[in-house]
């Protein structure tokens, strides 16, 4: 469910007046993350890379309060679930955009991964849970090795979105680049940094 709230009653009232109607209200950090555990468990038991990081990116913000709240137009909105988004190629070789409710049970988030990005693939369309989630987006680009990408602020698209390329080995552990990018008025600089710290944390105990 997604309410409308008054910015001057929550902790981000300085940031909406901020940031609200800047130009270019987004910022991105770049970070590597080694993925060694992930690449593990998706081999020891047939899970996919993929779905393995999207779970610990719903985990690692699920305990940030600012993760719920989202600037959606000229309005703040609190939305009470978060969702992972990730994009599908369709049957047609095009692609679509599939959002996933995060679920603390891996079980049911592997199920739901696994059911919904084959639905989206089948039909083509795509399945968007924005209006009562805040949805953290993501896209890989695999075909190339990146250091990282910053998306263009349009404007309508406000939510966080996190980018990664190609896995990279060094020695025996496995290492991601990533670029994370989100408004200004939903979290600052601290959040996003405790945000990446968690991801690495349940990446590492998954």
């Amino acid at each position: 469910m997604a309410k409308e709230i008054d910015p001057q009653e929550t902790t981000r009232a300085k940031a909406y007046e901020l940031w609200m109607k800047a130009p270019n209200p987004m910022v991105t950090f770049f970070k590597t993350l080694e993925v060694t555990n992930l690449r593990k468990i998706s081999k020891q038991k047939n899970l996919k890379f993929n779905m393995l990081l999207l779970y610990c990116i719903g985990k690692s913000s699920a305990n940030i309060k600012e993760f719920y709240i989202l600037p959606v137009g000229q309005k703040l909105i609190r939305y009470n679930t978060i969702a992972v988004n990730t994009i599908v190629k369709n049957k047609n070789g095009e692609i679509n955009s599939c959002d996933i409710l995060y679920t603390e049970d891996l079980d049911k988030f592997n199920q739901d991964y696994l059911k919904y990005t084959n639905q989206v693939a089948e039909q083509g369309l795509d399945k968007d849970l924005s209006e009562n989630s805040m949805v953290i987006g993501t896209s890989a680009i695999i075909e190339t090795e990146i250091d990282g990408a910053v998306g263009m602020n349009s404007g309508i698209f406000n939510n966080p979105f996190l980018i990664w390329g190609k896995y990279r080995k060094n020695d025996s552990k496995y290492y991601l680049p990533i670029s994370f990018q989100f408004h200004h008025t939903q979290m600052d600089g601290a959040h996003a940094g405790h945000f990446l710290e968690n991801l690495q944390k349940e990446i590492n105990k998954l």
